[in-house]
Formats: C-alpha cells, sequence, structure tokens
C-alpha cells in the first residue's frame, strides 16, 4: 500500500528520553516513518531526524508509521552489535498499549499464530500455518465500556504487523487502524491506537537492566 499522502507530524519534530555516549531512547510520534521510504517524498523519518543531530545513530528495531511509542537507536558499532543481538534473541521486554474494538471473553490470554507476508496486498501480512513464522503475542485487558477496551500487549516475537493481525485474529482489531480494521472500527479513532508504552534492554556498555516507559497519548 503506497503512501499517497504522507505528511508526518512536525510537533515535536524529535523527543530525546535519553542519551549517553551509546544509546538514545526517543518518543516517536504516530505518522512517521520510523525508516525512509523509498520515494523522495517519503524520506523524512525519525532516522533522517536523528542522525542530523547525531550522525552516527542506527536503528536496532522499528514501530509502524502508524504506532507511536518508545524506539531505541545505537551510537555505535559496539552498542548496534549488542542491542541486535538481544532483540533477536528476544532478551529485550516490550508493552504496548491498545484500544480495540469490542471487549475479549476473557481477561487475559495469548495468541499464537504464525505470520507472513499476504503478498500480492503487502505490506499486509496474515495468518498462515504452512508458510507462517512463529508468533506470540500475550494480552491482557486494562479496562472496558463493552464497546471498546483498553489492553495491554506483550510480543514474545517481533513479527511485521503481529499484533495488529493477532488481535484482529482475535476478532477485536485495533481501532484506527486503516490496514486492516473493519470500516466501523477503524473509523472510531483518527489514528491507529497503538503505542510502545514500555521498553527494557541491558545496556551495551555497563550492562545494567534499564527500562523506559512512555505516556500513552490516547488513553
Amino acid at each position: 500500500m503506497a503512501l499517497l499522502d504522507y505528511r508526518p507530524p512536525v510537533i515535536p519534530y524529535l523527543s530525546i528520553l535519553y542519551r549517553d555516549k551509546d544509546v538514545l531512547v526517543l518518543d516517536k510520534p504516530s505518522g512517521l516513518l520510523s525508516v525512509p521510504g523509498k520515494a523522495v517524498e517519503h524520506k523524512d523519518s525519525l532516522q533522517l531526524r536523528v542522525q542530523r543531530v547525531y550522525p552516527t545513530a542506527t536503528v536496532v528495531h522499528r514501530l509502524d508509521m502508524a504506532t507511536s511509542g518508545l524506539m531505541l537507536m545505537a551510537l555505535n558499532s559496539h552498542a548496534h552489535r549488542e542491542l541486535s543481538r538481544q532483540f533477536e534473541q528476544r532478551q529485550t521486554g516490550k508493552k504496548y498499549l491498545a484500544r480495540v474494538w469490542g471487549c475479549p471473553p476473557v481477561p487475559q490470554g495469548e495468541i499464537n499464530l504464525p505470520l507472513v507476508c499476504d503478498w500480492p496486498n503487502r505490506p499486509r501480512q496474515m495468518v498462515d500455518f504452512v508458510r507462517g513464522k512463529a508468533a506470540l503475542t500475550r494480552w491482557k485487558t486494562l479496562n472496558s465500556d463493552g464497546r471498546q477496551s483498553l489492553l495491554e500487549l506483550s510480543p514474545v516475537t517481533g513479527r511485521s504487523h503481529q499484533l495488529r493481525v493477532h488481535l484482529l485474529s482475535l476478532g477485536h482489531p485495533i481501532l484506527g487502524d486503516r490496514l486492516y480494521a473493519p470500516p466501523q472500527a477503524r473509523m472510531m479513532a483518527k489514528r491507529l491506537q497503538l503505542h510502545a508504552a514500555w521498553l527494557q534492554f541491558r545496556h551495551p556498555g555497563s550492562g545494567e537492566q534499564i527500562e523506559f516507559s512512555s505516556p500513552c497519548p490516547f488513553c
């Protein structure tokens, strides 16, 4: 799906929550690409904005354009290798908040469904038990009014669009999801109601376990 009308937010232009000689922790707004797109008009991204200030900064994980919240970048090659290893070996902690359609029948659970790219409709992903890669999401309901619910999501794996497709498969699509939600759920919010609210990792320099949080803009 092409970005036909890419208008990334400019206020704030760049939100840095933490910086030292090894890492940057940033708060990405909804509507901003994590990394530059292929077209010239899609070059504006969190990576580009950061590298204008910190030229050595590199991305170690990404958020969807429509998702807001915490992103981590490395400032040197050692930090990049170490942080990338932690993400690959699932040694980081991540929690997201999502406002979804309806109310799950149980207070918590997990979704274990393999995902693969829906190639004719890329970038959409889909559940596929033959070709899909393992994907696991744990969730719990924080509050609900019956019509919509606020969930805390803990992805064990990090597949593309994992949370969005898993919640759709659960029967509770994320509100404002232009890619997956049915019209009624899509129209209930102006933006995707998904926020990376908490991140934990081991500092690549000190080895200390550290964590960061970001307030949810739609809660």
